[in-house]
């Protein structure tokens, strides 16, 4: 609604500084004359903003001043509530900072809203880490997360899994990572990622950390997700699965029944799924217990019967 977008132009002002229609225009996904509208309407309602011309102009606030959170929308206020993770905070060393700064939203929200978001606290609770993820202890998070922040460079001892484990490394702090419960750290030369809770020792040094310009830390976890996963399908098995082993499946294995899976007569799918090697594809099938068969590969069919065969003479 216009509104709303009156109060994105508003704010993004605050926090960016100059910008042009183009940019305005965009950031909002509109048109450059509807920025232009937009820009006399905040005009007319008395917000203190100009244009500079040429080259460099743009879109200004006037020095010093700034937007209220009054406009506010119920559902805003909603997602910074469930947006905030007390627990991470914590282990950032910011748990009084985020209750100082929850206290200070609370406080600038009009009454009604805040009895809504009150209600919210009370309704929605999040807990990041799976079911069966042991809590991992890494006692450097609030020395890292400080170097992230002040940009300087980490002289750690790291254990890796292979030989040798303990190794020395000098790193540049690209940036942290919380996924499922672990902190990663995302640092040059490379970059590469390192477990904060495998540091064994580290020293932060005085000298700066020097991030590329056009590094982005979310497209690059993004990207390294992607080949993670594209790795770690290393084959295909054909079978013929039943409804209920069929519910059981979760990932890239659900992913591709849903796309290739045919039902037949006996109300079993025969579906193509990846897998991720002998290992992983032998111990993950035979999860589903008489609920799939292999058809193929041939190896991994064999492979499977002979472990059945075995288990069928255990318990004669």
């Amino acid at each position: 609604m216009k509104s709303s977008r009156l109060l994105t132009i508003a704010l993004l002002l605050q926090t960016r500084g100059r910008m042009t229609a183009a940019e305005l225009a965009d950031e909002l996904e509109v048109s450059v004359r509807t920025v232009y509208r937009d820009v006399e309407a905040l005009h007319a309602a008395g917000v203190p903003l100009y244009g500079d011309a040429g080259h460099r102009g743009g879109y200004r606030l006037l020095a010093g001043h700034r937007s209220r959170l009054g406009g506010l929308y119920a559902r805003e206020a909603e997602a910074l509530v469930l947006a905030g993770l007390p627990v991470a905070a914590d282990e950032l060393g910011l748990g009084g900072h985020f209750a100082d700064a929850q206290l200070k939203l609370r406080a600038a929200l009009p009454a009604p809203l805040r009895e809504h978001v009150d209600r919210m606290r009370t309704r929605f609770h999040i807990d990041a880490p799976g079911w069966y993820a042991e809590p991992t202890e890494a006692p450097f998070l609030p020395l890292v997360a400080d170097a992230v922040r002040a940009g300087r460079v980490l002289d750690v001892r790291y254990r890796r899994w292979k030989e040798p484990t303990d190794v020395d490394r000098r790193l540049e702090p690209y940036g942290l990572v919380l996924k499922a419960g672990r902190w990663y750290l995302v640092a040059g030369p490379g970059p590469r990622t390192y477990r904060v809770d495998q540091i064994l020792a580290l020293t932060v040094t005085d000298e700066e950390a020097v991030v590329p310009d056009d590094f982005d830390l979310a497209a690059h976890w993004r990207a390294g997700q992607r080949d993670f996963h594209a790795r770690l399908h290393q084959g295909d098995a054909v079978v013929r699965i039943s409804p209920r082993g069929a519910a059981r499946l979760t990932g890239a294995a659900a992913r591709a029944l849903a796309e290739n899976g045919v039902a037949q007569a006996d109300g079993w799918i025969l579906a193509t799924l990846p897998v991720e090697g002998p290992e992983h594809a032998h111990d993950s099938l035979l999860a589903l217990g008489a609920e799939v068969e292999v058809l193929a590969p041939e190896d991994l069919r064999e492979r499977i019967a002979a472990t059945v065969r075995a288990l069928a003479a255990r318990y004669s």
